[in-house]
């Protein structure tokens, strides 16, 4: 196992990064904003200010950056130099409850996960290990964004949908389902559209519940473990093939550098607003994998 430092403090809850154009760019949510950093985690800059609280974050081939605005359910685009974002897509007939994570194809479509429904009330009232045995609550749909901007529902029956990245040359889409405890995969058709459902993964065993994900040139797919202190690396099957320990529990994670193997870790003592908003707990945490 490898440990994690920190690279960066003060974040309340951070999200989505991703690495892009030598820098990691990155939501947070109760600071409202997108933000980028340099390498070393100095330089912050806000890109965009989501009063909506922003969450996935992707590119269309333009350039243009989408946000997922996640209390209103709708999607952001910010164009190439622009200054304010305009409503590009909205997500509330098909999200259940706040609008989340977010992948981009190369063709300019995307995908959009959503909650489901409060997980953080139920956390409140229910054990966890009851709520991951409830396969009713919470059930939802994956949103697809065509690249004409439509938008339609491209799998139903899913656990809180959160983290995906797209592989096999974007021939695979695999999406975690958090309460699920599984990485599911789906072939990817010419149009964009979802088939061929399976278990890429399951995560059970290990009692990960799955949130934010990035895949490796290797073929693996390392997984922010949302009930513990770690980043857990899975291969097609589910063999547990490395892992990485954090300070604190692991959100969501991106793999970038100038090397190309380090590991960005979005960190925070809990996910709930109650706990972590204005708190300024959130950490960014990095290692080499």
């Amino acid at each position: 196992m490898t440990a994690a430092r920190i690279l960066r403090e003060g974040l309340d809850f951070g999200e989505g990064p991703r690495w892009r154009d030598g820098r990691l760019w990155f939501s947070d949510f109760y600071r409202h904003a997108v933000y980028t950093l340099d390498e070393s985690g100095q330089d912050e800059q806000q890109v965009l200010a989501v009063p909506g609280q922003p969450s996935g974050l992707g590119w269309l081939p333009d350039g243009s950056l989408l946000v997922v605005s996640m209390l209103d359910r709708k999607v952001l685009k910010l164009i190439p130099g622009g200054s304010e974002a305009q409503e590009y897509a909205d997500l509330s007939g098909l999200a259940d409850y706040h609008a989340n994570d977010l992948v981009t194809d190369a063709e300019g479509g995307a995908y959009v996960g959503n909650f489901g429904y409060d997980l953080h009330e139920d956390i409140r009232t229910r054990e966890i290990p009851v709520i991951l045995a409830d396969e009713v609550t919470g059930v939802t749909r994956l949103a697809r964004i065509a690249p004409d901007g439509s938008v339609s529902s491209a799998a139903e029956g899913m656990r809180f949908p959160n983290g995906m990245v797209l592989i096999d040359e974007g021939r695979t889409l695999v999406v975690a389902e958090t309460t699920g405890l599984r990485l599911t995969a789906f072939d990817v058709t010419a149009d964009g559209g979802l088939s061929n459902r399976r278990v890429w993964a399951s995560t059970a065993e290990q009692m990960v519940a799955p949130d934010g994900i990035c895949a490796d040139p290797q073929g693996g797919v390392w997984v922010s473990a949302a009930l513990g202190n770690a980043v857990v690396r899975y291969a097609e099957g589910g063999e547990v093939t490395g892992m990485v320990e954090t300070s604190q529990i692991a959100y969501a994670c991106a793999l970038g550098g100038s090397d190309g193997r380090t590991l960005f870790v979005m960190t925070a003592p809990s996910s709930d607003p109650h706990e972590v908003d204005g708190r300024g707990l959130g950490r960014i945490e990095v290692a080499t994998v």
